[in-house]
C-alpha cells in the first residue's frame, strides 16, 4: 500500500506509483511529495547535509511482512527543474524519483553494489517507458 502526502501544488499520477510500488513491494510506504526547505531540514537532520536533495529514503529494518518497508521524500522543486530542463513530464520525473527512492528502500545501494541498482532502475524504466534515470544520466555526463 502506497500512502502518498503531497504537500505540495503538483497533480501527480498516484496510479503509475501505486502500480510501480505494488510490483516491487507487498510492504507498506510512505510518500512524502514537499518543496525543498522541508527536503532540506530532512537532509540536514538525517544525513548533515544542509542543503536541499532531490529523493531520501528511510528504510525500515525489519523482517516481519506486516512492517511498512518505508519512507521516501521527493522535492517537487527538483521534480520541475528536472522536468524542464530534460524535457520530460512532470510525472516522468517523479517516477523516476520514486523508483530510485524504492529502490534504496528495498536495500539497493548504487554507491556500493556492482551496479545491481543501475541495472534494476533500468528494467524499471523501460517497463513504464521513462525517459533516462538519475544513475543512468549521472554516468552519462
Amino acid at each position: 500500500m502506497l500512502n502518498i502526502e503531497n504537500l505540495t501544488t503538483l497533480n501527480i499520477n498516484q496510479t503509475r506509483l501505486e502500480t510501480i510500488s505494488n510490483m516491487l513491494s507487498s510492504r507498506e510506504i510512505d510518500l512524502t511529495i514537499c518543496y525543498n526547505p522541508t527536503i532540506q531540514q530532512y537532509n540536514c537532520d538525517y544525513r548533515g547535509k544542509n542543503q536541499p536533495t532531490d529523493v531520501l529514503s528511510f528504510p525500515i529494518t525489519g523482517e516481519f511482512e506486516q512492517m511498512p518497508l518505508g519512507s521516501i521524500v521527493i522535492s517537487a522543486d527538483f521534480i520541475a527543474e528536472k522536468a524542464h530542463l530534460l524535457n520530460h513530464s512532470l510525472n516522468d520525473e517523479l517516477s523516476l524519483l520514486f523508483i530510485h527512492g524504492l529502490l534504496h528502500l528495498l536495500g539497493y545501494d548504487h554507491e556500493r553494489d556492482s551496479g545491481e541498482m543501475r541495472s534494476k532502475e533500468e528494467a524499471l524504466i523501460k517497463k513504464f517507458n521513462l525517459p533516462n534515470s538519475l544513475i543512468v544520466r549521472t554516468e552519462k555526463n
